[in-house]
């Protein structure tokens, strides 16, 4: 049989490497494999190749990895996960690479964790699956040819190695999944969704972040997707309001946190006229009849009820905004969030007159239900920046909060009929053609508890809510490449 695979085993545990190792090295499409490892070699037994570095994150690795492959296709076998798979499936994946222009290959897989086995299937990859944490599983095919160009970059990375050394793969050819469960794998992370959501923001992870925001920058200018920072202001007296400002609040079945956000949104001390509309989603009747009770006392909030039924939290947005009520600036609120303090409505308008911006962004901070702050704490997402924001927010999953629009805008843009990623298809639109506020103080209490909606999301809802955002990545790809008409190669 034709040895045209390489093996490159990424790892930092000496047990796991090795055991990789003798699997790979016993398969008859395997003509080498390498340990990759920060470790020293003399740690391991004599007869097994190495490839030592100081990182196995860095580009400097996986240059010397294309320099020491010698064969048609190489693989990489990442983290400290051991693996299980046999030759039928190494075959598969060279002929995917071999019948296909794919330069990247990646499978579903299973994954193992004490005595119980479940199937951990990925997505497939878009032209916006430029986040930086895509899940391609612990296995990536790569055609050797495909990495020539990462090869000659001048660009070095201390983090970003791996990153950007698949996206210049996927610059000029495809990166294809498949649909099959190829290996098996032990799991190593195990958290609930939503304790990873906050991953890329921890400030622990700045100098990571920045790297990434570079390597992505750099891939954005490769594929003509890069934008410049919009300098022009937006006429915020286009349109006369009779409320300046508005806070929204979607809603269904909130009976244990309705009342303490609407109640947040009430009692902000501003000096201009504000209301609060509350669009309610057909929720239980606890919900609807606190809100019904609420209304009767305040005659600031507005109690909607949507004809439609079919509304995902996008299309309640549409709802308010169109509402004739809307004000000036249309402020989000959560319907189990509160602000942090009296004074957040004035600090977001105040900044919108001051940056004459068609959207601000503030910052909040991460409690459990009791209003206890939990790690990571406050989520302020400075690794924003008005040269370049704009662009990394393709690479990153959210934004921050509260967001707030300036009406007209959001209007003429709208949202998504959807309950996950509505914001940040919004979001994005504008950034590409509007200037954008940002507040880093926190303003906004975010209480994570089980109600949660991302709370612990099964795999399959996690690739669901990815694929969603993908595509709204692909979207805006397209249309900034049509904005600086570029011609695609592919």
């Amino acid at each position: 049989m034709n040895r045209s695979i390489t093996a490159f085993i990424l790892c930092t545990n000496k047990d796991v490497a090795v055991k990789n190792a003798e699997k790979f090295k016993s398969a008859e499409s395997v003509k080498d494999t390498i340990i990759v490892t920060d470790i020293s070699a003399s740690e391991y037994l004599p007869h097994y190749n190495y490839l030592q570095s100081d990182s196995i994150t860095n580009t400097t690795v996986f240059k010397n990895i294309y320099s020491e492959c010698n064969t048609e296709f190489f693989l990489l076998i990442i983290g400290d996960i051991e693996i299980n798979i046999d030759k039928k499936a190494l075959s598969i994946f060279t002929e995917v690479a071999k019948s296909s222009s794919a330069g990247l290959v990646y499978s579903d897989y299973y994954e193992r964790l004490d005595n119980t086995t479940t199937e951990h299937p990925t997505i497939d990859y878009k032209k916006g699956s430029i986040r930086d944490d895509f899940e391609f599983g612990p296995i990536m095919f790569f055609k050797k040819d495909s990495v020539k160009k990462f090869f000659e970059q001048k660009i070095n990375y201390n983090f970003a190695g791996l990153y950007s050394l698949r996206l210049s793969v996927s610059e000029n050819y495809s990166v294809i999944r498949i649909s099959e469960y190829l290996y098996s794998a032990s799991k190593h992370d195990l958290r609930k969704s939503g304790e990873k959501l906050f991953d890329y923001v921890d400030p622990h992870n700045r100098d990571v972040q920045i790297e990434m925001e570079k390597a992505a920058t750099f891939h954005l200018k490769q594929i003509g997707a890069y934008l410049l920072p919009v300098e022009r202001d937006t006429n915020l007296d286009a349109e006369k309001f009779e409320y300046e400002t508005s806070v929204i609040i979607p809603v269904k079945n909130r009976e244990k946190t309705i009342e303490d956000a609407v109640h947040s949104a009430l009692n902000q001390h501003t000096d201009f006229s504000f209301n609060v509309l509350v669009v309610d989603n057909h929720s239980s009747v606890s919900t609807t009849q606190i809100l019904s009770d609420l209304e009767k006392k305040e005659e600031k909030l507005v109690h909607i009820i949507p004809e439609r039924t079919d509304l995902g939290i996008g299309g309640c947005w549409n709802e308010a905004i169109l509402n004739s009520q809307c004000g000036k600036f249309a402020v989000q609120l959560d319907s189990d969030d509160l602000y942090l303090n009296e004074h957040t409505l004035q600090i977001i308008a105040d900044k919108f007159y001051q940056d004459r911006c068609a959207m601000v962004i503030g910052s909040y901070k991460l409690t459990d239900f009791n209003l206890k702050e939990i790690p990571p704490g406050v989520i302020d997402h400075k690794e924003w920046t008005d040269e370049n924001g704009h662009n990394n927010a393709l690479r990153i999953n959210g934004l921050g909060a509260p967001r707030a629009f300036y009406t007209p805008v959001i209007r003429e843009i709208k949202f998504p009929n959807v309950s996950y990623g509505e914001d940040y298809a919004a979001a994005l639109a504008i950034l590409r053609e509007y200037k954008i506020g940002r507040i880093y103080e926190p303003l906004y209490i975010c209480r994570r508890w089980e109600g949660n909606t991302d709370a612990d999301l099964s795999i399959e809802q996690q690739n669901a809510n990815n694929y969603y955002k993908d595509s709204i990545r692909t979207t805006e790809i397209l249309e900034r490449q049509k904005k600086n008409k570029y011609k695609s190669v592919q």
